[in-house]
């Protein structure tokens, strides 16, 4: 099957050839480094980080480029607040938003450009665009003419009449339309400034973007995303501005992910509901925020609670249980034959990786490539269940193909017992309970269950449940427990 990938531009799904294949061209807008990272951002980094990922390993040759915008009228107030210079905290921000990125196993971009580096490449559009007298100079500031482009509206599917009824008019003097945007602001006393032909000043936001992009991959390449928010107005004229220039096609794809809700209600930070990356792995591993992620089709919303983040934990704790039982079937045996049960997992598991090309290759379909890897191990758990032990070919065959699903995904290949250890303590850290504490617990559970006490039983094994301990029943007594559901230890 080949690629086909949903184009924002187009409104359909789009088999996908490059421009000037092998080599692919992708731009992404990244972040205005003024605070931390937040869900939002961490939703389409680790989205477009996948698609990277992906497109290497379909063996494209990807030119991924991912800008900073280090200067903005959000810096420059957060620079008054923190009281110190709006390159202090342009660096602040870009130093914690990499740290975000390595948590969260992003893979490093081709390219980081940062906007305040290509300040006279901005210039150049802007004047081609007054040459074409497509933009115009009001007092200090220049503005694009946004009636003058053909075709606005085409990426967002707004109308210029209907944009006009809605619009908000921002008072600027000799500014010919409420819907122009700037290309380039005058600068006001205590704010950055750099010369150009029309009076000092500092670029608009949209116009970093197409600077940026062209510089890195020409003046039409194959890919550009980011999130569905960015669509209208930046997107819509970053092309404005761009074919305005170029006469050219800019982006021939263009991708947004969905937005990303809290309990059900849009994330916004005017609504004061936003979750940064940061807060988020104080209580969960970065592993789970990305599984979180990536449970769902980068298009669609994404609702974050906390029954769903535990749902992604247990998601993970049960795959990892599974990877560690395997690894120990598959040291003690010692059978080089397979048994029936296993010749039928072992022809699952030779599908998977075009199975899980094949969900990729529609659109992307993460949501896909976790049914399959979940419905595998439960077929791997139903056999270790009925055998014990496992063909070390078969283990060698499924261990070796999670390995290129873990290449593309960013998941599924941690060390299964560092991970479990890992979520144990966690766990454990969280509730307060020790292995003593829960020990004294099943003891007090035993003696009830011996004395019938039902009712106490089932009340220990409850408070043990709330606190993240799950406890297994033997003919004999409780004598084994584990954390979420991971392994029992």
């Amino acid at each position: 099957m080949s690629l086909h990938i949903y184009n924002t531009l187009t409104r359909r799904k789009e088999l996908f050839v490059p421009l000037h294949p092998p080599q692919v061209g992708m731009y992404v807008c990244g972040v205005t480094v003024y605070d931390y990272c937040h869900l939002g951002h961490a939703r389409a980094l680790v989205n477009f980080d996948v698609i990277y990922r992906y497109l290497k390993s379909r063996g494209y040759q990807v030119n991924y480029v991912r800008n900073y915008t280090d200067v903005d009228d959000k810096i420059i107030k957060r620079s008054q607040e923190e009281g110190i210079p709006w390159n202090e905290v342009s660096r602040k921000y870009i130093a914690a938003f990499d740290e975000d990125m390595t948590a969260l196993g992003n893979t490093q971009p081709t390219f980081e450009p940062k906007a305040t580096d290509y300040i006279p490449d901005m210039q150049k559009i802007v004047k081609i665009l007054i040459d074409k007298k497509l933009a115009y100079k009001a007092g200090e500031d220049i503005f694009y003419s946004v009636r003058k482009q053909k075709g606005y509206g085409k990426l967002s599917g707004k109308k210029i009449d209907e944009l006009e009824a809605g619009a908000r008019v921002e008072i600027h003097e000799g500014k010919k339309d409420p819907l122009d945007f700037c290309l380039w602001k005058s600068s006001k006393p205590g704010e950055p400034l750099w010369s150009s032909p029309w009076g000092d000043g500092r670029p608009g936001w949209h116009i970093e973007c197409s600077a940026m992009s062209m510089k890195h991959l020409g003046e039409t390449f194959d890919i550009h995303g980011g999130g569905r928010d960015l669509a209208f107005p930046h997107h819509e004229n970053e092309i404005a501005q761009s074919e305005g220039a170029t006469g050219k096609p800019f982006a021939r794809f263009w991708i947004h992910n969905g937005f990303v809700n809290i309990n059900a209600e849009k994330m916004s930070k005017s609504l004061g509901n936003f979750l940064t990356i940061r807060d988020l792995l104080k209580n969960y591993p970065a592993e789970v925020l990305r599984y979180f992620i990536l449970s769902a089709h980068y298009r669609s919303p994404l609702d974050y609670t906390d029954q769903n983040m535990q749902a992604s934990g247990q998601s993970l704790d049960r795959w990892y249980s599974t990877l560690e039982r395997i690894q120990r079937a598959c040291g003690k045996n010692k059978k080089p034959i397979l048994s029936d049960a296993e010749k039928k997992l072992a022809e699952k598991v030779s599908r998977l990786d075009k199975d899980c090309e094949e969900a990729m290759d529609d659109d992307f379909n993460t949501a896909k490539v976790f049914g399959l890897l979940f419905d595998l191990i439960r077929d791997f758990n139903k056999v270790l269940d009925d055998q014990k032990e496992l063909c070390g070919s078969l283990c060698h065959l499924f261990i070796d193909a999670t390995k290129r699903i873990h290449d593309v995904l960013g998941l599924f290949g941690s060390d299964p017992a560092r991970y479990l250890g890992m979520m144990k303590e966690k766990t454990l850290t969280q509730s307060g309970l020790t292995p003593e504490r829960i020990g004294q617990e099943i003891e007090k559970r035993n003696s009830a269950r011996k004395n019938k006490n039902w009712v106490e039983a089932d009340r220990i094994r409850q408070l043990l449940l709330q606190s993240g301990v799950q406890l297994k029943d033997n003919p004999d007594g409780t004598t084994t427990w584990s954390v979420g559901s991971g392994k029992s230890i």
